[in-house]
């Protein structure tokens, strides 16, 4: 037996509908909620507004009470700023732990530590491109704790101040920094 699917005979669609056939739309209903909110949070904030007291004594006595209670800011920066400036004469071009001796006879000798790494082959890496740089370097091998050893990358030492200032602005134009160190001629830390 053959089955007709066209004549089929499909349920009618069956909606609840409001028993008076009236229906209150949903726009209606959010207004009347958002009226409602708004009404209920005046009538919060007006309730739990603390009231002024009415006491003319207290009225006269007040401000100078808030002007007590809250004293003016002091910014006294200004004045230690001021007062802890200190004057670099323009001929001096760097500090003092800078400076290179002046004196050959000097026991002093400065040198410009570029890294320091925990593991030998980053300290060779560094070398490398300061040799490219024609900089003097070399690493120094440094036992900080309980045989745990730092190699550092030096770059010196240095004679002349001139020298040393050629070498530091020769490492700060390609984005190298440089701590300089001073110490006692022929002793390697």
């Amino acid at each position: 037996m053959s089955k007709d699917f066209a004549k089929r005979n499909a349920a009618p669609n069956r909606r609840a509908s409001a028993p008076s056939g009236k229906q209150v739309p949903a726009w209606v209903w959010f207004i009347i909620g958002a009226i409602c909110g708004a009404f209920a949070m005046t009538l919060g904030f007006t309730l739990h507004t603390p009231k002024p007291v009415s006491d003319p004594n207290a009225e006269a006595a007040k401000p100078a009470e808030t002007e007590s209670k809250t004293p003016k800011p002091r910014f006294d920066f200004y004045k230690l700023l001021q007062e802890s400036e200190q004057i670099v004469p323009a001929t001096e071009t760097m500090g003092e732990a800078e400076k290179a001796p002046e004196n050959p006879a000097n026991n002093i000798e400065y040198i410009l530590q570029v890294g320091s790494f925990p593991n030998q082959p980053e300290a060779d890496k560094l070398r490398a491109q300061l040799i490219l740089l024609n900089l003097d370097a070399h690493i120094e091998s440094v036992e900080i704790h309980k045989g745990e050893i730092w190699h550092r990358v030096v770059v010196g030492p240095f004679g002349s101040q001139e020298k040393l200032a050629s070498a530091r602005s020769s490492l700060v134009a390609n984005q190298y920094t440089a701590l300089v160190l001073k110490r006692a001629k022929n002793s390697k830390k």
